[in-house]
């Protein structure tokens, strides 16, 4: 492989809310992008929302950035193509047979990515011919608000590749991490489902209740986390004052491999989430758009506090 800087266009593979968000992000860093899907209106369509997205980032969103549609079927076109990124429906035969399909069509030269958040760059590589060209890179919702992308290497993934990858994504204004084995939840998803682990046991078990949890969490350490990460938090406050508390802490904290039992229940009841219009609270159509403009609001206020040198 090439140690040069990856430069060029990117393709997108899928016309979903993620490949719009995704294609946002590029645009707006002044990046050509290729939207390839079932069909040409989809792929226009998820064009045309990424650009809408990109619109209210706030940066240099460039209007003029090239950007094509395209069917996945019978795209040919890989000139000038630095990285190409998948984000079709979450299904494992699907993803194989499509990687399968690039493994024999891309130019070997290009490294390939996949968002999916549940399978492996490993498994649906497996036994590709040029499978050390592909990654697993996940991003998490809204992508065109959420800096982080997950880089992950599969077992024969190229390290400097990867790290090419990365260099492609902070140079495009992302935060990307390399993450250096593949295992099941990558980086972020991993110390989130520690916490969420520890929150539902609480909720289990009585101590405090969901909004309790929230409150705890946001007006607590995660208010913090928009000004600096754990580690960093613990190299300004001390790791001796972490390490005593955790001498008293960790052997009551959750450690089961169960899911906890109200989230059991709310899934029984059919209650999960906004989308269903009841998880543990019951949602209005009118309180669902009004938390979700919230969300969305305070998501560009953490992005900007992000922004700050």
């Amino acid at each position: 492989m090439s140690t040069s800087p990856l430069s060029g266009r990117v393709v997108i593979l899928g016309t979903g809310t993620m490949a719009a968000g995704i294609a946002a992000g590029f645009l707006d860093a002044g990046i050509p992008v290729v939207v390839l899907g079932r069909s040409l209106d989809k792929a226009q369509a998820s064009i045309d929302a990424g650009r809408q997205l990109a619109a209210v980032l706030g940066g240099p969103a460039k209007s003029d950035t090239p950007a094509l549609a395209g069917l996945i079927e019978s795209w040919s076109d890989w000139s000038g193509v630095a990285w190409i990124l998948e984000t079709i429906t979450e299904n494992f035969e699907l993803k194989v047979a499509l990687f399968k399909d690039l493994d024999a069509r891309v130019p070997a030269h290009i490294p390939i990515g996949s968002n999916s958040s549940g399978f492996p760059i490993t498994k649906m590589a497996e036994g590709l011919k040029t499978r050390s060209r592909m990654f697993n890179a996940h991003y998490f919702m809204p992508a065109h608000l959420v800096p982080l992308v997950e880089v992950a290497l599969g077992e024969d993934s190229d390290p400097a590749l990867g790290q090419q990858v990365c260099d492609f994504y902070r140079a495009a204004g992302k935060k990307p991490v390399l993450v250096r084995r593949d295992i099941p939840g990558f980086l972020a998803n991993r110390i989130q489902h520690a916490l969420m682990r520890e929150a539902l046991d609480l909720i289990d078990r009585g101590i405090a209740s969901p909004e309790d949890v929230d409150t705890a969490v946001r007006y607590s350490f995660g208010f913090r986390y928009a000004a600096a990460g754990p580690v960093l938090q613990k190299e300004i406050s001390g790791w001796d004052s972490m390490a005593q508390a955790s001498r008293e802490i960790y052997p009551s904290l959750s450690n089961t491999d169960h899911l906890a039992q109200c989230i059991t229940d709310l899934m029984a009841q059919g209650r999960t989430g906004m989308k269903a219009g009841a998880g543990f609270v019951t949602w209005t159509p009118e309180q669902i758009a009004q938390e979700r403009q919230n969300y969305d609001a305070r998501l560009k206020a953490a992005f900007q506090i992000l922004s700050m040198k």
